[in-house]
């Protein structure tokens, strides 16, 4: 298992390497620059600021100085906010984004495991096709779509929840968690189903039914276990991507989460703030996905025999 996590870690260093090096060459090659969007400023003044910022230097010089930050844990000074570094603008919103995305999290696991479970028990029958098609249109429609049509019907028309804020009033956090969590509570119920199908199928199973073991007891005891192994491994880029694409959501129902920054940096053109912003979500990403591998080789000992080979 150590020797699998050591691996994995290994391999996301070139990946985060890309990413930094890529978002970098991005976002320097865009038209424009951090204070051309602002007012005219005297040209002398404009090259103490660039000197301030470094973007006096060559671009090679810029990308080995800010490489050699990141491997500090520094993503530097943030252009528009004069005063802040871009650790602090991060300190400041990811606690709201990560809350929202464990709350979207929930939603995903409790509905999508439901139906999945409840689809998997009684495949190709009606118990099956309604949750699968309802998870089919959770595909479909995405949280931009589905956010408004949230607010319009609770928030508006019905009036039971609010529709924007966070921590303001009680219940603020139910619509952006739903409208954020609709979607992966669909991956979740088509992957349990598939799950539980396969290992419903198993002789243990059938042996534990031919016992006549209660069928509720042979599914959450012996076969939700196995079955959740696909979820498992969803679970890690599912959560990482939560957090990095609550940018709509949280603009949906004006939360100050991290996306707000991000989105402002974009038209900002603040570099720096881009780039952590980038590599931070970056990091988050493979962290899970490797906390997840992790997970789903301890949950099923088919795959550590195949990480360490044959017995001898």
């Amino acid at each position: 298992m150590l020797r699998f996590a050591l691996g994995r870690i290994l391999q996301a260093i070139p990946v985060l390497l890309a990413v930094i090096t890529i978002t970098f060459l991005l976002v320097h090659s865009a038209p424009g620059g951090p204070f051309s969007a602002d007012k005219a400023v005297p040209p002398e003044v404009l090259i103490a600021l660039e000197a301030q910022y470094k973007l006096d230097l060559p671009l090679w010089q810029q990308y080995s100085g800010y490489l050699g930050d990141v491997l500090r844990g520094d993503f530097g000074p943030s252009f528009k906010y004069p005063g802040r570094t871009v650790n602090e603008l991060i300190a400041t919103g990811f606690p709201v984004t990560a809350e929202l995305g464990i709350y979207a999290m929930l939603v995903a696991i409790s509905i999508g495991v439901i139906a999945g479970v409840l689809a998997a028990v009684r495949p190709n029958s009606i118990q099956d096709y309604v949750p699968m098609s309802l998870a089919m249109i959770g595909i479909c429609m995405p949280s931009f779509l589905l956010g408004p049509l949230l607010v319009l019907f609770f928030g508006i028309y019905l009036e039971w929840l609010p529709i924007s804020g966070w921590n303001n009033m009680p219940g603020d956090k139910i619509l952006p968690a739903i409208t954020l969590g609709t979607g992966y509570a669909a991956y979740v119920a088509r992957l349990t189903r598939g799950g539980m199908i396969e290992v419903l199928s198993q002789d243990y199973i059938r042996t534990a039914r031919a016992k006549g073991l209660p069928e509720f007891l042979i599914v959450f005891k012996h076969g939700l276990r196995g079955g959740l192994i696909p979820v498992v491994a969803f679970l890690g880029p599912a959560f990482a991507g939560m957090l990095g694409g609550s940018f709509v959501v949280e603009t949906i129902f004006d939360i100050p989460g991290l996306g707000r920054f991000y989105v402002q940096a974009a038209f900002n053109r603040d570099y720096t703030m881009i780039l952590g912003t980038t590599v931070f979500f970056a990091g988050l990403i493979i962290i899970f996905n490797i906390i997840s591998d992790i997970l789903a080789m301890w949950m099923n000992p088919r795959l550590q025999s195949k990480t360490h080979g044959p017995e001898k």
